[in-house]
């Protein structure tokens, strides 16, 4: 018996995390050609044409970051362009449109996304927008774009307000709106896609990421989107949730429900602290008509319901070695490798632990001066509510990938992410695959 049958013949099973702590996932890492490649943060999607199609992002003052899609069928890699030139600003000598920080939504033939800049300045160890050096000029601001599939080519729909980048997004595919945050401000954004109209609602979280003191607030990264109504959700540090009505083309904090849970840990306003009480990652899940988050620094999974206003914490989807030495992961903010998976009821998510074996924690320091860590995939089984840790991931040679913020999932169970590891003795960042690590229903 499959162990996906299992789980759904056992609701509640669950594992020693002991068990876990030896098990490996072997991945395999392709080459996407881009040297200047640099961590991604979302920027990916397993696409109708069974494609994976996949943005490596730069900090280069001169070259953009770079859309690529990957043909499981194939094994081939194809480079679809540059986003600084889909943005129309080719030769522009501007700092370029280095990021893709959202994930791709699919609709009718086109994917549709928005872009960010990746050159910054550092102040009080906070990433602020890049000053451009002299001969260049400053960043134009972000842009929602279109690619066709089919045609290759891509439309440039809108422009975030001068200088902001966006760095969240979300797409009503049903009534044709985009929804994005710009950054460092906060300000929210919709597009029609019927009138080509952009709307500013205004900030959402004191003066964002481009505050200091008092007005600085680390902005939210998902932007869920109700179906049924066309409602769009969102949080804030302090552990507002603040809604989108479609029906009156407003924004408002709900009054009855927040963040602010014990679970998940005591923040003020310090962006020291990661994300705060913002949710890192978030789903619709259509059964029970809600939406499903993971609260990035405690690793909480919980259950949004729109219609009652009530927030479920539901399992903590930290990894094994983490659950056992009771460390939080070494990355403040959380994972952004959270999805529901193609069977409709996994929940698929890529974060960290701590090198451990049988005899406790291995020695030695990884990423930045970190402890060293594994990539590690955990599963929940939604209906049943099983936790699984399935394991470390290790590349070719037993090396350990790292700095991963993105998913992607194929029909048959492959998981793709973009993590920083090291190709021919440098560090690169590049797509990797793991074969099929959950035994999925035959559709």
């Amino acid at each position: 018996m499959s162990l996906w049958a299992l789980c759904a013949l056992s609701p509640g099973l669950a594992e020693n995390p002991q068990a876990a702590l030896a098990r490996k996932l072997a991945a395999r890492s392709l080459d996407s050609g881009f040297a200047l490649a640099h961590t991604t943060f979302n920027g990916m999607l397993a696409a109708s044409d069974g494609k994976v199609y996949h943005v490596l992002c730069s900090e280069s003052v001169d070259t953009g970051a770079q859309m690529y899609s990957y043909d499981p069928a194939t094994d081939q890699i194809r480079h679809l362009g540059d986003l600084t030139e889909a943005s129309g600003e080719k030769g522009l000598k501007a700092i370029p449109q280095g990021k893709s920080h959202v994930n791709f939504v699919e609709s009718n033939g086109k994917l549709y996304f928005a872009t960010h800049l990746g050159y910054y300045t550092s102040q009080n160890g906070l990433e602020k927008p890049g000053v451009p050096p002299p001969g260049y000029q400053a960043y134009p601001g972000g842009h929602f774009l279109a690619y066709d599939m089919a045609s290759g080519k891509f439309e440039k729909l809108a422009d975030a307000p001068a200088g902001r980048g966006i760095i969240a997004m979300s797409m009503d595919t049903k009534r044709g709106r985009l929804y994005g945050l710009t950054w460092p401000n906060g300000e929210f954004l919709r597009f029609d896609l019927a009138t080509r109209s952009l709307k500013d609602l205004g900030p959402t979280s004191q003066e964002g990421e481009a505050g200091t003191g008092p007005t600085c607030r680390v902005l939210c990264r998902s932007l869920p989107v109700d179906p049924e109504d066309g409602s769009v959700y969102m949080t804030t540090a302090d552990g507002d949730i603040w809604h989108y009505r479609y029906d009156t083309d407003s924004m408002e904090a709900l009054q009855g429900v927040n963040l602010r849970k014990d679970y998940f840990g005591s923040f003020n306003s310090s962006p020291g602290l990661g994300m705060g009480y913002n949710w890192r990652q978030t789903f619709w899940y259509a059964p029970e008509k809600a939406i499903y988050a993971l609260h990035g620094r405690s690793g909480y999974l919980f259950r949004f319901d729109p219609r009652t206003e009530r927030v479920d914490v539901l399992e903590r989807l930290t990894s094994a070695p983490s659950k056992l030495s009771g460390t939080n992961d070494s990355f403040a903010y959380g994972y952004l490798g959270f999805a529901l998976g193609p069977d409709g009821r996994t929940v698929y998510y890529l974060t960290a632990g701590e090198v451990r074996d049988s005899s406790g924690p291995a020695a030695g320091r990884g990423n930045r001066g970190r402890r060293a860590e594994d990539v590690r995939l955990v599963t929940y089984d939604i209906p049943t509510g099983t936790y699984m840790d399935r394991g470390a991931v290790l590349l070719e040679g037993g090396q350990r990938p790292n700095t991963v913020h993105s998913i992607a999932v194929t029909k048959n169970g492959d998981v793709f992410a973009v993590a920083t590891f090291r190709r021919d003795g440098r560090p690169v960042a590049d797509l990797i695959r793991i074969q099929a690590p959950v035994s999925l229903p035959i559709e």
